[in-house]
């Protein structure tokens, strides 16, 4: 038992749940309330990127589940203490440490829906994107030669300082980006900007990328288009980064390398054989057959080689397919009382108990677990009616 779950309920997951399934759902999340796509959404991106930081290391995992967030502050680590959730995101993602990212531009990161079909494979995607590509008539100047000046509202800082009165004697500095220059400390001059680009210095051009799934990539791999990215001037443009989101499939579930599967035999075929047939991801059909006396138990596990999903290594191997087998029994009374017996013959026999007279004979009945719940919280709701300490008797 966890003490806390409120990391837990921030991602969305369970106490229990893998790290795998930890960080699929940071990734899902991260993408979901990155402050590009949602900038109103700040508080909520840095929430899950502080509950990532924490579930995604064991030690830290292992704190918190023992001692909840309070234990994470007296070991050091308090919310001014956390990482950037911009560094988490890019360590995520691959975008590389700080001081890298001074010197590159920013990565663009796109999700990209496949399917088990597409993994199994293998696929090419067009994607197609909006990316700003630095102007090529002023040439990232944003105007013409000389036109660029220092901006005399922030006197070049690129920030100003707003001083606000909080109460007599009382005021307040706050730093804000200077909206004159856009933070950059300098300025065009209106009439000298760049007719393209209206002193932006970059403009949007639409890219078309080609992304190739090999066979046997996993869910949340990334494929990377270096450099890629949006351009600005006196920075290496970014990567492009694509991530793989593996949509749920009807029949299969992908475990590693395996591919696992449920098949529902009848009492008959799991006692006297059968023979099934199984549509494969690439269009092929397995015949699946048991052996004349072999018994398959209901949930019974087995697997076939080379048949799971391909190895990205070594696309011609493959892992196992492994199937469930559950059995469907007949309803009741499907076989008439008179040939019961006939039945017993050819089963193992039972066994047999000693009955005495001090046994008490009971009957069976059908269970019906929502009813007993809402019997129970029925039963705790009236509980709580009573009042504290016992029913009192009424004196005069």
């Amino acid at each position: 038992m966890v003490k806390e779950t409120g990391y837990y309920d921030t991602l969305g997951v369970k106490p229990s749940s893998s790290p795998d399934e930890i960080k699929k759902a940071y990734r899902k999340l991260a993408l979901k309330y990155h402050p590009d796509k949602n900038p109103n959404e700040g508080e909520k991106f840095k929430l899950i990127s502080q509950a990532y930081e924490v579930l995604s290391d064991p030690k830290k995992r292992d704190i918190y589940d023992q001692g909840g967030e309070q234990a994470i502050k007296e070991g050091g680590m308090s919310s001014n203490h956390f990482s950037s959730p911009m560094d988490i995101f890019d360590m995520f993602f691959g975008g590389g440490s700080r001081m890298n990212r001074e010197k590159r531009g920013k990565n663009v990161v796109h999700q990209l829906s496949v399917s088990f079909e597409d993994l199994y494979n293998g696929s090419s995607r067009r994607l197609a994107l909006q990316k700003r590509v630095i102007c090529d008539k002023c040439e990232g100047r944003g105007g013409k030669k000389g036109a660029l000046e220092k901006c005399m509202t922030c006197k070049g800082r690129g920030v100003q300082i707003i001083v606000q009165q909080l109460g007599p004697g009382m005021v307040q500095q706050i730093q804000t980006m200077c909206s004159d220059c856009r933070g950059e400390g300098e300025r065009i001059n209106p009439k000298d900007r760049c007719k393209q680009c209206n002193g932006n210095k970059v403009i949007p051009e639409k890219k078309i990328l080609e992304v190739h799934i090999k066979k046997g990539m996993k869910d949340g791999q990334k494929v990377v288009f270096h450099g890629e990215g949006d351009q600005e001037p006196g920075l290496e443009p970014g990567d492009v980064v694509v991530v793989l989101d593996q949509r749920d499939h009807d029949v299969f579930q992908r475990q590693d390398d395996n591919l696992i599967t449920k098949m529902e035999i009848q009492l008959v075929e799991a006692l006297c054989g059968f023979k099934k047939t199984l549509n494969t991801l690439d269009g092929r059909v397995l015949l699946i057959k048991s052996y004349p006396g072999e018994v398959i138990k209901h949930a019974h596990v087995k697997c076939i080689q080379n048949e799971g999903m391909p190895l990205q290594r070594d696309p011609f191997e493959k892992g196992l397919l492994i199937i469930q087998f559950l059995v469907t029994f007949p309803k009741n009374n499907w076989l008439p009382l008179n040939k019961l017996p006939l039945l017993e013959a050819l089963l193992p026999p039972r066994e047999e108990i000693m009955v005495t007279d001090d046994m008490e004979m009971v009957e069976l009945t059908e269970f019906d677990i929502r009813e007993q719940s809402q019997h129970y919280r029925g039963e705790a709701y009236h509980e709580d009616d009573l009042p504290r300490g016992g029913v009192q008797c009424q004196t005069s």
